[in-house]
């Protein structure tokens, strides 16, 4: 979760205290509000299952950037044949592209259209773009998207491998939603932190990425805990997708946990979920 966005957000709360609305969701400290609806509970529901993680027999998971918040878990020992990386949402640090940059001996492209500090890496390759990812090349309220095949395109990747990361804020849904096949088959891994759970094109959304890749970990952001959104303990949760062309999968349930894995709110209790969904809401 990032703090780029922290002044847009004052300003939509101010509106709608002025109209008495109540109090509306904040980044990283309040729950999103939530629609208790029977829709609602099976549209968690199947999102819930689609997520579960499976055993990914050749994943040697090792952790990739911060100790907390900014940290994922990546097969370590399946990103050698990756010629570039993608961390996208970024807010002025991004200790997972430095990284990989270095140990893999990468260029990492770095996205955020909200935070223009280009983060340091010495002794890496990592090129910052004041860009957003989105569905199409426009601009947006002064600044500008692109989607992920045309950043691609850009940077002569297009059909390079690459490892990328997504963290902005509910825009991946779309962004992944819409990109064309093309963009999916030489991905080699993919960490994604997703954000709300209600919507049922984000259960097409893991569906249509589960055709080219196959869960390996899941971890839930305990800045975002919410008993309400039951069977997800949180609202935002992170992601590790593993090709189908280099991943061993068995299809068997993996462990619902991992020692790697860690808060991304130290100060917080943690929260998480048990692999499997105990049943129908």
């Amino acid at each position: 979760m990032r703090a780029r966005r922290t002044l847009l957000v004052a300003a939509i709360a101010v509106i709608a205290l002025a109209v008495g609305a109540g109090s509306l969701l904040t980044r990283r400290h309040t729950s999103q509000p939530t629609l208790p609806s029977s829709a609602d509970a099976r549209v968690r529901q199947a999102l819930f299952e689609e997520i579960q993680p499976v055993e990914v027999t050749n994943c040697d998971l090792e952790r990739f950037g911060e100790a907390h918040d900014g940290g994922y878990l990546l097969c370590a020992n399946l990103l050698g044949a990756a010629k570039a990386g993608y961390s996208y949402g970024i807010s002025g640090y991004d200790g997972w592209g430095c990284e990989l940059s270095k140990r893999f001996e990468i260029a990492v492209h770095e996205y955020d259209c909200f935070d223009l500090r280009a983060p340091d890496c010495a002794g890496g390759k990592t090129v910052f773009h004041g860009e957003c990812v989105g569905t199409r090349k426009e601009q947006q309220d002064g600044r500008p998207f692109d989607s992920i095949a045309g950043q691609f395109a850009t940077n002569g990747d297009d059909a390079r491998s690459v490892i990328m990361k997504m963290d902005v804020e509910g825009a991946e849904w779309d962004a992944f939603l819409l990109s064309p096949d093309s963009v999916f088959q030489h991905i080699d891994q993919l960490v994604v932190e997703f954000h709300h759970v209600e919507d049922p094109k984000f259960v097409a959304t893991i569906q249509r990425l589960k055709r080219f890749f196959d869960i390996a970990h899941v971890h839930y952001n305990n800045f975002s805990c919410d008993p309400k959104m039951q069977p997800f303990p949180s609202w935002a949760f992170e992601v590790l997708f593993v090709s189908k062309r280099i991943a061993h999968s068995n299809d068997v349930p993996a462990s619902a946990t991992s020692t790697l894995d860690a808060p991304n709110n130290p100060n917080a209790p943690d929260c998480q979920a048990p692999a499997q969904s105990s049943g129908i809401l």
